[in-house]
């Protein structure tokens, strides 16, 4: 088979020498080494045999090196259906029988490239193979581009095979299918859309490979479906292209082009963050031009970050005045907001910022929020409002309650709800400031003149308030209450003493009587009976007559009976002295003791005033 039949028919191409292997007694003939075809066409490989007269060939069979033991073609799966042997019968000598047979594949793939061997099997048992057999190479017809240093705009396209031809054969090109011109080369212009081929003249439904730009990318994420933050995502970029494109990665940004870019199929997130979210663009290129995919947008999933509160106008801020909070977080998707005043959760909506207009006293406090969402929830910083007012209505207490009594000690106290901290000073009613500053007031040593309403007044920087009025009903007393046992007890001692002196007198005065009755004739004084004395109940008429005179107070509660004891001496017959009889025991030569029941009275209560 020379070359130009083969180019027509089978498109095989026989490169080298014939082989030949054997001894005297065999033999096998390869008319070439090696052959050379494309993949889809159909080639033969012929070979001569011989072997000794006397002899019968009972096997004849093609085989390859691929196995370790022969194995034939024909029961090969690789080649079911693509295998004919085509061998003659015999012609014998005297010495020597020779045949042919010829080995036929078609539809040939480039894993049918391999050594072919031709084996016989005697009647003798004895088996003979053409050692080294014929080496078959299966190619396609592949399309070199070449670009020009002066025609930057195209390249040139040379259509060329892996087997070493002994003459070039006539190729044709085809752009998208379409038979265009004869020749061993072409031009293409960068960027061209269509596909050019070649193919050996009269085989084109054995083409070569077409070459192309590439096609616009496509880009896929690996694991599908939602991107969380921290888990691993891979993007993955393909475009037909031929020869096969080279792939780069860029983000976009929304001023700026494309940034940074990373060479390679596959664009690899270990793990993915946040910060990953964006547009991604790949772009193919080879040395026919140049693709950009569409923008390929990655949105990761993250629970919120850097969440915070921030208070407008920040600082102070005046009864009456406004104030906005504003909670953020970074966050995706946008977290719900929950806000807590002094650590107790506010009715508000989840995600607006909220104005208070006319702040009041009762805003004052620490403000914070918490975001969350889906994949987490985290809680802001704390802001303090801080909410400046003047004083509420001051509330005034005495101590110690109640009636207070001249000489006594008192204290007042001022109160009330400020921001800032309110100073106090004291006022009494129609008599002006008592120059007192403070929340308390204490008055040592009160007096009735002292008595009478008193108020405060809370001042701080934002305004004043002024208290109600507090009454302290003072009343007046003639004498501590420590000072009434001592005045009773004075008493006792003057009444004591005046009926002593009384006693004494009437005594002198019956003595004196005697005397004279004694000069006037009368009875001696010897034992017969006395005149009659001033009769007096007892004692005590005498001294309530000189406690009457003392002090006319009226007499409430009687109080436990005093005695005084009187000691007085007399000699037998001496007379016993008017007012006390059957009060005396009378022995001669003794003394005489003489009790009196004194009844004191004192009152029951010290009076409020003396008069």
């Amino acid at each position: 088979m020379n070359l130009r039949t083969a180019a027509r028919g089978f498109v095989a191409f026989l490169l080298s020498v014939p082989a030949l292997q054997g001894n005297y007694n065999w033999e096998v003939t390869y008319p070439f080494s090696n052959v050379c075809a494309l993949r889809g066409s159909t080639v033969n490989i012929r070979c001569t045999y011989k072997y000794r007269s006397g002899l019968t060939v009972e096997k004849e069979q093609w085989y390859t090196s691929i196995h370790n033991e022969p194995v034939d073609l024909k029961d090969d799966t690789d080649y079911t259906g693509r295998v004919d042997y085509r061998c003659g019968e015999p012609r014998c000598g005297s010495y020597s029988c020779t045949g042919t047979c010829t080995l036929k594949i078609k539809d040939l793939t480039q894993s049918d490239s391999a050594e072919y061997k031709f084996r016989i099997t005697t009647n003798k048992g004895g088996a003979y193979s053409g050692v080294p057999g014929v080496k078959l190479s299966v190619t396609d017809l592949q399309v070199k581009v070449v670009i020009p240093p002066t025609r930057p705009n195209r390249v040139r396209l040379e259509c060329h095979s892996m087997c070493h031809f002994t003459r070039y054969p006539t190729y044709t090109w085809y752009r998208d299918g379409t038979q265009q011109h004869h020749g061993w080369f072409t031009w293409f212009y960068i960027n061209s859309e269509y596909r050019s081929s070649c193919a050996v003249q009269g085989s084109k439904h054995l083409p070569s490979p077409s070459v192309y730009a590439p096609e616009t990318p496509l880009v896929g994420v690996t694991p599908p479906g939602v991107i969380k933050e921290g888990s691993s995502v891979n993007l993955t970029c393909t475009s037909e292209a031929n020869p096969v494109a080279k792939y780069t990665w860029s983000k976009v940004t929304t001023d700026h082009p494309p940034g940074h870019s990373v060479q390679g199929q596959q664009l690899s997130f270990h793990p993915i963050q946040s910060s990953d979210s964006g547009q991604y663009l790949c772009k193919a290129e080879n040395d026919l031009g140049t693709k950009s995919s569409s923008p390929f947008s990655i949105d990761v999933k993250y629970g919120p970050k850097h969440t915070f509160v921030i208070s407008r106008p920040p600082g102070e801020i005046m009864e009456g005045g406004s104030v906005t909070l504003s909670c953020s977080s970074d966050a995706n998707p946008a977290a719900d907001y929950t806000w807590f005043k002094d650590n107790q959760p506010l009715p508000w909506e989840p995600r607006r910022p909220y104005t208070l207009d006319s702040v009041r006293s009762k805003d004052r406090g620490t403000y914070r929020c918490q975001a969350e969402n889906q994949y987490g929830y985290l809680g802001s910083n704390s802001v303090f409002i801080d909410v400046l007012y003047a004083p509420k209505t001051p509330s005034v207490s005495v101590r110690p309650p109640g009636e207070i009594k001249e000489g006594g000690s008192v204290t007042l106290s001022c109160s009330s709800d400020a921001n800032l901290a309110a100073d106090y000073t004291w006022f009494r009613e129609h008599g002006g400031s008592v120059e007192e500053l403070g929340e308390n007031y204490t008055i040592s040593n009160i007096t009735t003149e002292l008595g009478g309403n008193y108020y405060c007044e809370a001042r701080n920087a934002v305004g004043l308030q002024n208290s109600t009025l507090m009454f302290l009903n003072v009343t007046a007393t003639s004498s501590s209450p420590s000072s009434v046992p001592t005045t009773v007890a004075a008493g006792t001692v003057a009444v004591l003493l005046a009926s002593i002196l009384l006693l004494i007198f009437l005594w002198k005065r019956r003595k004196r009587a005697s005397r004279k009755a004694h000069g006037q004739g009368g009875r001696p004084d010897t034992g017969e009976e006395s005149p009659p004395c001033p009769v007096y109940d007892n004692v005590s008429a005498l001294t309530n007559r000189s406690a009457s005179a003392a002090q006319r107070e009226p007499i409430e509660e009687q109080d436990d009976l005093h005695y005084a004891s009187i000691h007085i001496s007399r000699s037998k017959n001496q007379e016993v002295p008017c007012g006390f009889a059957g009060a005396l025991v009378e022995s001669d030569h003794t003394e005489q003791v003489l009790y009196s029941a004194i009844n004191l009275k004192r009152p029951k209560a010290v009076p409020d005033k003396l008069m």
